[in-house]
């Protein structure tokens, strides 16, 4: 079984704040790139860098990413170099082979010869702004099916009840996640269904963006 590790391959912008992130939530992140500028701007941020061509299925073989849980390619705007790296890493055997992709053909391409998963950045950055703007208080639109997202309500009219006697599972078809006191910076995470709500808190529900749309305490 392979390690619990990622590595990523292309450290421009995305790759490098995506190891940050990783690094941050606790993972071992091994780094690639052809740039030596790059792998030194990644060296104090990433578990691992290597400088080499990705392109090179030896050199790939060489630092072990069959060894990898998952490896992200983020490669620019090189469709041929992120195609014929990504054969490499699925030949090579990478458990997970997950690639960033430039256009709608790209993405087909990539699906064809059996990547994992396929994201294009700015399409989800663009669908997600869009929703937050037609759907004040949404905190974030999530790629699930039936358009699920997160949205943070203030309780209003809720005050003095508690989430037992509002029943929003069932009577609306979403789910409280989070709570936040009146005055407090910080979320309780799955809050008691029996604590009486006060005036001022603020629930994060998840569920069908049309219902939390709709939803008005």
């Amino acid at each position: 079984m392979a390690d619990e590790r990622i590595c990523i391959i292309g450290l421009g912008k995305f790759g490098f704040h995506l190891g940050r992130c990783l690094v941050e939530l606790g993972r071992e992140v091994l780094g690639v790139d052809g740039d030596a500028d790059k792998v030194k701007n990644a060296q104090n941020v990433f578990t691992q860098v290597y400088q080499l061509d990705a392109r090179d299925k030896r050199a790939l073989e060489q630092i072990h990413v069959d060894e990898m849980s998952h490896v992200v390619v983020s490669v620019g705007h090189s469709m041929e170099a992120s195609i014929l790296i990504s054969l490499y890493l699925k030949e090579l055997g990478v458990p997970q082979v997950w690639v960033k992709a430039i256009s709608g053909d790209h993405e087909k391409l990539l699906k064809k010869i059996g990547v994992d998963t396929v994201f294009i950045p700015e399409r989800f950055a663009a669908k997600n702004m869009a929703h937050q703007l037609a759907s004040p208080g949404l905190i974030e639109y999530l790629p699930m099916d039936k358009d699920v997202a997160l949205k943070e309500i203030g309780i209003d009219d809720w005050a003095g009840q508690t989430l037992r006697q509002l029943d929003l599972t069932n009577k609306h078809q979403v789910q409280v996640i989070a709570k936040k006191r009146a005055g407090e910076d910080n979320y309780s995470f799955i809050p008691r269904a029996d604590e009486e709500l006060r005036l001022g808190d603020k629930l994060v529900l998840v569920g069908r963006e049309d219902r939390l749309v709709k939803l008005r305490p």
